[in-house]
């Protein structure tokens, strides 16, 4: 017994005492409580504004929303006070120096006895005096808060969505706005070198996650007033900002009526980067070829603004949409405009037959060499014969089977440390490629085709074009195979010496 015992508490969970969680019932007679979703406009009183604010940000949970209340000196009278802000995302230095000490030290602006403002002007020696009460609101306004960014707000979204994004919120007791205070002091990436679209000759600078760094890189660039940036937000939770870029005397009056509309309409709870929006805009997501251009040169962006389209930058995401876009403008990149149109023309011929060679190739060495020896000249069909004499598998599979090799290799290079990067490469080259030909499982010259169909792969410029391709190129592999007989489409799986 002592045997099963042991045995069932090794192999056989332990049955726990079950615990009542459930909430008791909540009494009908008890009224509910107002739902404070339903708040719009702040409050004339400050503990009703405090008291929202707590639950609304559930201050006795959260640790980093500071709710810090003082009392402000204004015309020697004191008012009581608070400033909201979240630690971590404000510069504490000018809350403390430009929004504190003006408000809470006496100085100059607030100690004095009057009154009123009387301003004086002398017109044909008659002396005209304008007197104008005393007002608390335009009075901080204009003399207590000596920076460059000050709003006044009335709804608690747009308080929200300030203190959200960085900024410091002034509310004052008796009055029903708040003073929008920009403050903004996290920490961001700096500008670094363009890490997927390299360039020998042209600017070395890239987007980064701020939103406002994005929009100055390309107002350097662009030193004209006609350059418009709008402000939309997306998602219903998120309320991410998206900035739409254009240039007013020269985009299409539809086109940008076009993309704002498509950007408000967008119903979502969160959006988190610029490749969800990207797949939002697009018209058809089911097609694979790209339908946007997605770059993080500011200069790239920059020359399609001056051409008339529309860019879209997303905050926290480093790369910018450009629409609309044509197919020759994935196959273009930005070393064409810094080169002689001799070498761009160049470059883009290569670049149009590497889409073609990684696109095509496995799909036409498949249907030539199961379907039309014609096209091969003696001699090499003699080589390719002999060197899959001793291969076990058919053409279709011994190709598919390489490329989702290749495809592993490129994948598990992107995933791995980046010391170990370089590991992985060496082990597809050696064992999956010598050691799968010595073992006579792959023939030499499929090695050849698959390696050559990835390095014209690389030579795309665009990524999404890429994946096209990768993605295609399978299919086409699969229309080649069908160009045969139906007795040859049945035996996949048979040696070579029944199925060619």
């Amino acid at each position: 017994m002592k045997i099963v015992d042991t045995f069932k508490k090794i192999f056989f969970p332990i049955e726990e005492p079950v615990h009542d969680f459930s909430l008791p019932a909540v009494d009908a007679n008890i009224s509910s409580i107002p739902d404070i979703s339903e708040v719009k406009d702040i409050f004339t009183s400050i503990d009703v504004n405090i008291e929202y604010i707590k639950v609304k940000y559930n201050l006795l949970i959260n640790s980093d929303i500071i709710l810090r209340e003082f009392l402000l000196t204004a015309k020697n009278k004191q008012y009581r006070a608070f400033l909201l802000f979240i630690d971590g995302m404000t510069d504490m230095n000018l809350v403390n120096d430009y929004v504190l000490k003006p408000l809470m030290l006496k100085n100059a602006a607030n100690s004095f006895e009057s009154n009123q403002v009387i301003s004086e002007a002398v017109t044909n020696n008659i002396t005209v005096r304008k007197v104008k009460k005393f007002n608390i609101k335009e009075h901080i306004f204009n003399s207590l808060l000596p920076q460059n960014n000050v709003k006044m707000q009335k709804e608690f979204k747009e308080i929200f969505s300030s203190v959200n994004s960085g900024n410091c919120m002034l509310f004052v007791d008796t009055l029903d706005i708040a003073f929008d205070i920009d403050v903004k002091g996290f920490k961001t990436r700096s500008i670094n070198k363009p890490e997927n679209e390299v360039v020998l000759r042209g600017p070395q600078e890239a987007f980064v996650e701020n939103l406002r760094t994005n929009t100055s890189l390309i107002r350097r660039i662009i030193n004209n007033e006609n350059l418009i940036m709008e402000n939309i937000r997306v998602g219903k939770v998120s309320k991410t900002n998206c900035t739409v870029c254009y240039m007013k005397n020269i985009t299409n009056d539809d086109l940008i009526a076009e993309v704002k509309y498509r950007l408000n309409n967008i119903d979502i709870d969160y959006l988190v980067s610029s490749g969800q929006l990207e797949q939002l805009l697009e018209d058809n997501t089911k097609y694979s070829l790209p339908q946007i251009i997605s770059t993080e040169r500011p200069d790239k962006t920059a020359t399609y603004l001056l051409e008339g389209r529309v860019a879209i930058i997303v905050n926290g995401s480093p790369y910018a949409l450009i629409v609309p876009a044509v197919f020759i403008d994935f196959l273009e990149s930005s070393e064409d405009k810094n080169i002689k149109f001799q070498f761009a023309n160049l470059l883009k011929i290569i670049r149009i037959a590497s889409f073609l060679i990684t696109l095509l190739l496995p799909g036409i060495y498949v249907a030539i060499t199961s379907f039309h020896f014609e096209f091969i000249p003696t001699e090499l069909l003699f080589a390719i014969v002999a060197s899959r004499a001793s291969v076990p598998f058919s053409i279709i599979f011994e190709i598919i089977i390489m490329e989702l090799s290749f495809e592993l290799i490129r994948e598990a290079g992107l995933r791995v440390p980046s010391p170990i990067g370089p590991t992985i490469g060496i082990i597809g080259a050696l064992i999956i490629g010598q050691a799968a030909v010595d073992a006579g499982i792959v023939s030499p010259i499929l090695i050849i085709i698959v390696a050559i169909t990835g390095i014209t792969s690389f030579a795309i410029p665009d990524y999404y074009l890429a994946f096209h391709c990768r993605i295609w190129r399978f299919a086409y592999i699969v229309f080649g195979y069908l160009a045969r007989t139906s007795w040859h489409c049945i035996c996949i799986f048979c040696p070579p010496s029944y199925s060619s």
